[in-house]
C-alpha cells in the first residue's frame, strides 16, 4: 500500500485484511461491506425514503416509469460520470486549479486498485449527491409521491453500484457468469487500458458507445495506473 493511500484511508474506511486475503466468500464479503461508511449511510436513506413512500401509499403508473427511467438511464450515468467526472484532468483556470475530489481520489484509486478506502465514493461527494438528487427529484417530479419514488430507486442504485465495485475489488472470485462477466472488464479496465470498460455494475453504454472492445483489440495502456497524471496530486 502506497504512503498516498495510507494517508487517504487514515479515519475512513479501514483496511480488513482478508478484504485482499485469499479465500474471501461472499457472506465474509458482505459483512466487511455492512461496516463501510456507504453501506451504513446510504442503506438507512433507503430504507426511510422507501419507507415513507409506501406510508404515503397512492401509486400509480408513474411510480413503474420512475423506477423505468432511473434503470434505463443508470448504464449512462455510470458512463458518463466515470468519462467525465472521474477521469477529470486537472485543468488550470487563470490562478485557479479545477480538480474536484472524485478525480482525485480516482486517480489514487487506479494508482492502488485494492485499497477499501479508495474503492469507495468519498464521503463528502456521496453525502453531496444524495442531498442532489433529493432536490433534482423534488423538481423534476409533480408531487412527493413520485419524488420519493425516485429517491428510493436512485439511492438503492448508489447502494447497488458501492456493493458491486466493493465486491469487484476484493479477492472474492466470480461464481455466476454475469458478475464474471462484469467483473473481467472492470479489471481489464484497470490493468489493460483505463481508456475502455468504463461500466461497474453493466456495460450496456460500454456496447451502445464502442468502448467495450475484445480485450487484445486494445493495447496495454501506459497510463492505466495514473491515468496521465501524477497520482500523489
Amino acid at each position: 500500500m502506497t504512503l498516498t493511500a495510507l494517508g487517504v484511508v487514515r479515519g475512513r474506511e479501514a483496511q480488513p485484511d482478508a478484504y485482499t486475503a485469499p479465500g474471501l466468500d461472499l457472506r465474509g464479503a458482505f459483512g466487511i461491506f455492512t461496516r463501510t461508511f456507504s453501506a451504513r449511510f446510504l442503506g438507512p436513506l433507503v430504507i426511510i425514503a422507501l419507507a415513507v413512500r409506501i406510508a404515503l401509499g397512492g401509486w400509480r403508473w408513474w411510480d413503474l416509469g420512475v423506477l423505468a427511467i432511473i434503470l434505463a438511464a443508470q448504464p449512462f450515468t455510470e458512463w458518463i460520470v466515470h468519462v467525465t467526472v472521474l477521469h477529470l484532468k486537472p485543468r488550470r483556470l487563470g490562478p485557479i486549479t479545477i480538480d474536484p475530489l472524485s478525480s482525485r481520489r480516482h486517480r489514487q484509486h487506479h494508482a492502488d486498485p485494492k485499497v477499501l478506502g479508495l474503492v469507495l465514493v468519498p464521503r463528502p461527494v456521496m453525502i453531496g449527491t444524495c442531498a442532489v438528487a433529493v432536490l433534482v427529484f423534488w423538481l423534476v417530479t409533480p408531487d412527493l409521491r413520485l419524488a420519493l419514488t425516485g429517491i428510493a430507486a436512485s439511492y438503492a442504485m448508489y447502494l447497488t453500484y458501492e456493493w458491486v465495485h466493493f465486491l469487484i475489488h476484493s479477492s472474492y472470485r466470480p461464481q455466476h457468469w454475469y458478475y464474471r462477466y462484469i467483473w473481467r472488464a472492470h479489471r481489464l479496465h484497470h490493468f489493460r487500458n483505463e481508456n475502455y470498460w468504463f461500466g461497474v455494475t453493466v456495460h450496456v453504454a460500454d456496447h451502445v458507445l464502442r468502448t467495450f472492445p475484445a480485450k487484445d483489440a486494445v493495447p496495454v495502456s501506459p497510463t492505466a495506473f495514473t491515468l496521465g497524471v501524477d497520482a500523489t496530486a
